[in-house]
């Protein structure tokens, strides 16, 4: 019997495509569905071979489902009561496409789409959170039209989060928002990595020059000046930043004006592939960010062994990340430097820190692990739904 899966997104794929951060079966992790329908609302329109790494060896199908400013207009700000026209119309796919699951990422308009189907076509659905809303949507909001569209989000993460049948934290900093809202069906799910290309680090010899490596968004909250200042004052040291945002050219400037432009390598972007691949070649990971999060690009140097420093962030500390991972430090030239300068000096203490690291990360964030878990997941909530599918 033939298995359908419906993931409903809002991001724009074809944007995610050209820096790269593909990551093979994501949407279908185990490749426990023959079918996967990808629901995108907003009228983006990705290259359907460029996406079928994301679902192995199902048939991908691609549906729009546009959700643009007119329906925030229409709706007074999404509310729920003005918006039955559109979840009428995801209602009318899921007619068509029959899916036996639906998994949504993050929980706005998508969510609340599942929600609709599921009481008009029993349909179960899954949702994972990435963030958590109230530390970094609402509590990150400045402009006005970022409060309107925050306080817009939150009518709606309750409706989908309550019918869900499943709600997925990719972190353990979400919990104490779901907590708030009394959700009670939740799991910490750590997100899929790449499967194939994280390899561990073996050689902790220092290269000449040491090379320092950080990946990340480069925008205010995940700013690395003081990363970019504590290397200028570092001979012997180069860094390599892996990003792009509204900072980038800021970033260029602090590197010149620290004299290290020569010793500061910017790329915009890198595919997945190729940063797993370059990670465990480098001597050190260091970034800096305000988000309470384990990101990606975090897990990533730690599921190498590469030595990580990290900055205590502004608020309460991430628990998965503790000093027996990793090297903490205030965001200052003097907190990052003296970090890099002991892991520089104390090989013992670097290759140690890394060793133990990657002996962490494997138990708790292995990509082999973690697919299996969401594939385990699927495959009870189709037996749950269809005895015998999931046998």
């Amino acid at each position: 019997m033939k298995t359908r899966l419906m993931v409903i997104v809002c991001d724009r794929w074809s944007t995610i495509l050209k820096k790269g951060e593909v990551v093979d079966r994501y949407f279908n992790p185990g490749e426990v569905f023959d079918d996967v329908h990808l629901v995108l609302t907003n009228d983006d329109r990705p290259d359907p071979a460029s996406m079928q790494r994301l679902v192995g060896s199902a048939r991908l199908h691609l549906h729009n489902l546009p959700a643009g400013p007119r329906l925030f207009a229409v709706s007074l700000g999404w509310r729920p009561w003005l918006l039955g026209h559109w979840a009428d119309r995801a209602v009318a796919l899921a007619q068509q496409v029959r899916p036996d699951l639906i998994r949504c990422h993050g929980a706005h308009l998508n969510a609340f789409a599942a929600a609709r189907i599921k009481a008009r076509l029993h349909v179960p659905y899954v949702v994972s959170l990435h963030i958590n809303p109230d530390e970094d949507v609402r509590g990150r909001a400045h402009t006005v039209s970022d409060r309107l569209a925050a306080h817009a989000q939150r009518r709606l993460e309750a409706i989908g989060l309550r019918a869900a049948d499943r709600v997925l934290a990719v972190y353990r900093p979400i919990v104490s928002y779901l907590e708030r809202l009394g959700i009670e069906h939740y799991e910490v799910f750590y997100n899929v990595l790449n499967p194939a290309h994280l390899e561990r680090k073996r050689d902790y010899s220092l290269h000449d020059p040491v090379r320092i490596i950080s990946v990340g968004r480069q925008m205010a909250a995940k700013d690395p000046s003081a990363l970019i200042r504590a290397v200028a004052s570092l001979p012997g040291t180069a860094l390599t930043l892996v990003g792009d945002g509204p900072y980038h050219d800021r970033l260029r400037t602090v590197a010149a004006e620290a004299g290290a432009a020569d010793r500061v390598r910017f790329l915009p972007s890198l595919p997945n592939d190729e940063l797993c691949r370059l990670l465990p070649k480098q001597d050190i990971f260091a970034t800096h960010s305000e988000y309470w999060e384990i990101a990606k690009a975090v897990l990533e140097p730690l599921l190498t062994g590469l030595p990580v420093v990290l900055n205590r962030r502004l608020g309460a500390p991430v628990p998965e990340l503790t000093d027996e991972l990793c090297v903490l430090v205030e965001n200052t030239p003097e907190g990052y430097r003296g970090a890099l300068e002991r892991l520089m000096t104390d090989h013992a203490f670097r290759a140690g820190l890394g060793r133990n690291a990657y002996d962490h990360a494997r138990r708790q964030w292995a990509p082999e692990l973690t697919e299996a878990r969401y594939a385990d997941l699927y495959r009870q909530l189709l037996a749950e739904h269809r005895p015998g599918v999931g046998a």
